[in-house]
């Protein structure tokens, strides 16, 4: 009855300390989706000005200014290209942190809502500066477009205005960053339940081989070798040696426990010819 109730008591905490990573689990995969939809935003624009932007041909400036147009439009699109190809990155990367973190923390072993949460934490400092330089890219394809466009007087009055804004932005940022700063040691670590009272350990990360397809590998190590009677291992004097065979009964673990158990004979009995490991 004691030990019902403590699976129980034990069950019940568990599932309590995952609904609470997973309210974190819910929180960064919010941001990120926020981040990814900016993205996408931005890089339909990106595009759109890449296409649609006609700048004055060559032909049109003054003789001293043609190569001075010729590299403001080299530099136009390339810049326009880079916004697109970073807000395609943090689209792409967000996608696949959706929907890969979500089928973790779901679908995957005990633990998973740990492993799937630290992960999206750790990946989101990443997706943030690709979209700042993807954002700062597409404000700066403003910045040299208007000299391509207008006249000096009127592309001076944009370039400034253009300038004025992504200053505004910049101060925006740091102002509600420093507003909303924490000390990232105060957080509130549930680590102390998970491994403590509710026994919950994060999974391997970074394509670790699970104990699946380590005893698949061992399964298929075993078919491989040759089938005998006995596991001995011998070594002569003559030739140093050695002659081992195993049972095809044994599994992988009984490979690695006897493996330790010859190894310590043989260093205890070096130079001596003996049967060590024996099993009928």
């Amino acid at each position: 009855m004691l030990a019902a109730d403590k699976l129980q008591l034990q069950s019940a905490l568990k599932q309590q300390a995952t609904a609470l990573k997973e309210k974190e689990f819910n929180l960064h995969h919010s941001n990120l989706m926020t981040v990814g939809t900016q993205a996408a935003v931005l890089a339909g624009l990106d595009i759109t000005m890449f296409i649609e932007f006609n700048p004055p041909a060559e032909d049109s400036w003054e003789e001293d200014y043609r190569s001075l147009g010729h590299v403001l439009r080299m530099v136009y699109y390339g810049v326009i290209v880079g916004a697109f190809c970073a807000n395609m990155m943090v689209v792409a990367h967000t996608t696949a942190l959706s929907v890969l973190g979500a089928g973790l923390a779901l679908r995957g072993p005990d633990g998973s809502m740990m492993t799937a949460t630290d992960g999206l934490y750790q990946e989101r400092n990443s997706v943030f500066r690709v979209f700042g330089a993807g954002l700062a890219l597409t404000v700066g394809s403003v910045l040299v477009s208007v000299w391509l466009l207008l006249r000096w007087e009127a592309a001076l009055v944009c370039w400034i205005v253009t300038l004025i804004t992504c200053r505004t932005m910049y101060t925006n940022y740091r102002r509600v960053a420093a507003r909303f700063d924490y000390d990232e040691s105060e957080t509130v670590d549930f680590r102390d339940i998970m491994e403590g009272p509710a026994a919950i350990r994060g999974v391997p990360m970074y394509g670790k081989p699970s104990r699946r397809k380590v005893l698949q590998a061992a399964a298929l190590l075993q078919r491989q070798l040759p089938v005998q009677s006995n596991y001995y291992c011998r070594k002569t004097t003559a030739t140093d040696e050695i002659n081992a065979s195993y049972d095809a009964s044994e599994t992988g673990d009984d490979y690695d426990d006897h493996d330790d158990d010859i190894d310590a004979d043989w260093n205890h009995h070096a130079g001596t010819e003996e049967t060590i490991g024996g099993r009928n």
